[in-house]
């Protein structure tokens, strides 16, 4: 069985929003010349810290699309909206200006951000890596922030990261190259998080089924997420040039870690008796 456990401080679940939404910026992505593994990776992060992924978009470098989506993101009242693309110096970063006209507000040079840009600048003179460091107009660009935004420490790159918080809602905003996002996700935005998912734990577990095709599966499945309203059970056909199978997935959260893996396990019990009753097999799948 596959499990993920995390476990933090304390949450009161009936008062804690714990939805977070993902908006993934560049041409790039829409025309498919680059796969959008960084929406893959934030929403497995995210969900493994216990809070709910609840809607991943995809827009172009255009002003009025980004604002547009941030707006519409922002009247659902998630917890955390995120992006990720278009904070760098090239024109078609456009980004930060998207969220400023989406939140009625002003880009504004940043100095601490600036500040972060020149020593990323002059470390990579002092490493050889440039000849010399010029403050141009489009390294400034990265530091023309929405008023009142904080900058978050880019440890691999340029660019820094930029937190913003309006009505009740924490914008935060990513560079679009995978290493860079990753590297600002797990120093600045891990902690912002698990602020709001406390104690929360998330744990899934992957069954494979044979003998069973899925439309017989389908009421097993309903049945059992009946009689256990806080389980998730989730089936994917695999198949190939020899074989073909069922996976499902189950996956629950909860504050108390025993709780949920007694929920998955107990679920998958009850399935497994049900495809075994209908002549088919079962086989845990480790992780």
């Amino acid at each position: 069985m596959q499990s993920i456990i995390l476990a933090v401080g304390a949450i009161n679940l009936s008062t804690v929003n714990r939805n977070v939404e993902l908006i993934c910026i560049g041409n790039e992505l829409l025309i498919g010349k680059i796969l959008n593994t960084n929406a893959h990776w934030l929403a497995r992060r995210i969900t493994s810290l216990g809070l709910l992924v609840r809607r991943i978009t995809v827009v172009g470098d255009d002003l009025d699309e980004i604002s547009s989506a941030i707006r519409e993101a922002i009247q659902r009242k998630p917890s955390f909206i995120i992006t990720t693309g278009g904070l760098g110096p090239t024109f078609d970063d456009k980004t930060l200006e998207g969220v400023a006209k989406a939140i009625g507000c002003e880009l504004e040079e940043n100095k601490e951000a600036l500040e972060m840009i020149k020593k990323r600048y002059e470390q990579y003179v002092a490493e050889g890596r440039i000849k010399k460091f010029e403050l141009t107009k489009y390294r400034i660009k990265m530091a023309m922030l929405p008023k009142g935004a904080k900058p978050l420490p880019n440890p691999v790159g340029t660019a820094p990261g930029v937190l913003v918080k309006y009505e009740g809602v924490n914008l935060v905003m990513l560079p679009g190259v995978p290493q860079e996002m990753m590297a600002i996700f797990d120093e600045s935005v891990v902690p912002l998080l698990r602020e709001v998912a406390g104690n929360m734990v998330f744990y899934e577990a992957s069954l494979e089924v044979r003998g069973v095709p899925e439309s017989d599966l389908a009421p097993l499945i309903e049945q059992v997420m009946r009689e256990n309203p806080y389980v998730y059970i989730k089936s994917h056909p695999k198949i190939s040039e020899k074989t073909s199978y069922i996976e499902l997935h189950f996956s629950t959260t909860s504050e108390d870690s025993s709780v949920a893996r007694q929920r998955i396990e107990r679920s998958i019990m009850h399935m497994s008796e049900l495809i075994s009753e209908r002549g088919g097999k079962v086989r845990p799948i480790q992780a």
